[in-house]
């Protein structure tokens, strides 16, 4: 089950509490020095992913390797080259950025007083490291927390919602912090977010959970490709239409929405065929237009109406 470029490989990975299944059979595979996004609504099963690859929970059944390594006492040993924000640090809030780092930096019995001056400039607070954290902006305490992920000069970063609740500048400081650390230090970094428009400016690879399951694993240049446009067909029997475009023009790859629109996904061919095929039919043609798929649309077309609602 082990690839040389791949820092984890899963397979069949399933946890489950009590009658709930939290992860059902998934396979996954992250690549050396990737940035990848796992999306997902809440109940995805995102959290306890990261929790399973981090020992803080451990797999009903099936199994993952990190970097190669199987068996829990590797693993164990490998994960002191990890750095993660699971959930938020317990920083004291009378205590300074600086005095908290060195907190933890002593507990973790990491060497070296300097390290602390070097992560607070890496995360752009060496300005503020006098500042109590109780006085800090939730930007300043999301790089502080990413600050104490990078204490033990970590090879691979696993975050959970790191730019949850920042304001549009808080979320392009966090984002230009991970380009520069995956760039300049060749850190492979998993992320999970529900800021899906935020993912595409920095994404290499994604995978999108539903329910448990890896519903699609695809890579940036690929969804790319495939989040181009899309075409939207309006008719007054949009129901006897869909059925019409399978039988005549064998397109299966479509949606109809709530609204009645159609969406024909991947459409490479002319339109004209879509419009004469309603007209023959005896429709009427209320719109038809290309329109450019977004990265929440092509996520709510792959779990389809099994979950409805806003992207989580």
């Amino acid at each position: 089950m082990t690839g040389t470029n791949m820092i984890v490989q899963t397979r069949g990975l399933t946890k489950q509490y009590g009658k709930t299944i939290a992860l059902d059979k998934v396979d996954l595979d992250i690549p050396r020095g990737s940035i990848y996004g796992l999306v997902g609504n809440n109940g995805a099963g995102k959290t306890t992913f990261l929790k399973i690859l981090l020992g803080q929970v451990f797999a009903t059944s099936g199994q993952f390797s990190l970097w190669e390594a199987q068996d829990e006492v590797s693993q164990r040993r490998n994960r002191r080259r990890c750095g993660a924000i699971i959930e938020a640090p317990g920083f004291y809030p009378h205590m300074t950025a600086a005095q908290n780092l060195e907190y933890y930096r002593i507990q973790r019995g990491i060497p070296g007083r300097e390290k602390v001056a070097e992560k607070l400039e890496q995360v752009g607070l060496e300005n503020v490291a006098h500042k109590k954290f109780k006085q800090m902006s939730l930007g300043m305490k999301q790089r502080l927390g990413l600050g104490l992920a990078l204490l033990g000069e970590p090879e691979f970063l696993l975050l959970d919602e790191p730019i949850n609740g920042l304001d549009p500048a808080g979320i392009i400081e966090i984002r230009n912090l991970l380009l520069r650390l995956n760039r300049e230090k060749h850190i492979t970094i998993l992320i999970s977010s529900h800021n899906l428009p935020e993912l595409e400016n920095m994404v290499t690879d994604y995978a999108f959970l539903s329910r448990g399951r890896v519903i699609r694993q695809i890579d940036a240049v690929s969804l790319h490709e495939q989040c181009g446009t899309y075409l939207e067909i309006r008719v007054t029997e949009p129901e006897r239409y869909a059925a019409l475009l399978e039988r005549e023009l064998h397109v299966t790859d479509y949606k109809v929405m709530p609204d009645g629109a159609i969406r024909v996904m991947q459409q490479t061919q002319s339109t004209a065929p879509y419009g004469k095929l309603a007209v023959e039919q005896g429709m009427d043609l209320l719109g038809l237009e290309r329109r450019e798929i977004q990265l929440e649309d092509y996520y709510m077309h792959l779990i389809g109406e099994q979950e409805g609602g806003e992207i989580r």
